[in-house]
């Protein structure tokens, strides 16, 4: 069964609650004084803080936070940045890779051991993007993720761990789930 990590797009904390998530990812570009108290509030709960964007080692690191999802599909030296990630945020921290959704990438980012790999997919090309998944997922035993980088995208269907989406994305989820019980 996948399990969820939940971007925080809004400034609500009503889904720490939720049973069914058990970590969040705080946008490093929020308002720093709602990302403090999300983390608080988030810790005591219990729930897994990892954190992304430009500044995503910076908050992590301020706040206390778990780790990062970071972009790695657009660097040119992902290994350098893997090592520092890995050096400045210390080696409990959890660190989930982007990758360029070709299998040569997935290769090499997979090398510099992230605890899981991301791959991005949107509506258009989501088959090739599943069966790139399931290909990667059939060779390596580090966790796959997708990122929905488009609303209504039918995850259910991709053979992965975790799923990435919106706070406002997953509450339609869960409204339409609840509506089908």
């Amino acid at each position: 069964m996948q399990k969820f990590i939940v971007k925080i797009t809004s400034e609500n904390i009503s889904l720490i609650d939720d049973s069914r998530v058990e970590c969040f990812l705080l946008d490093s570009a929020a308002d720093t004084a709602f990302n403090r108290r999300f983390a608080e509030a988030a810790r005591k709960a219990g729930k897994l803080l990892l954190s992304c964007g430009d500044k995503a080692p910076e908050l992590c690191r301020e706040l206390g936070l778990d780790g990062v999802v970071v972009d790695l599909s657009k660097n040119e030296k992902p290994k350098a940045e893997f090592q520092f990630l890995r050096n400045f945020l210390g080696k409990d921290a959890v660190i989930g890779a982007v990758t360029r959704n070709r299998r040569h990438e997935a290769m090499v980012i997979s090398e510099f051991e992230p605890d899981f790999l991301v791959f991005q997919a949107w509506n258009d090309g989501i088959e090739q993007v599943r069966e790139l998944v399931s290909w990667y997922n059939g060779l390596f035993l580090i966790q796959s993720a997708i990122l929905c980088r488009d609303e209504n995208l039918d995850y259910a269907g991709f053979d992965c761990d975790i799923v990435i989406l919106s706070d406002r994305e997953y509450t339609i989820f869960v409204a339409k789930k609840q509506s089908l019980d």
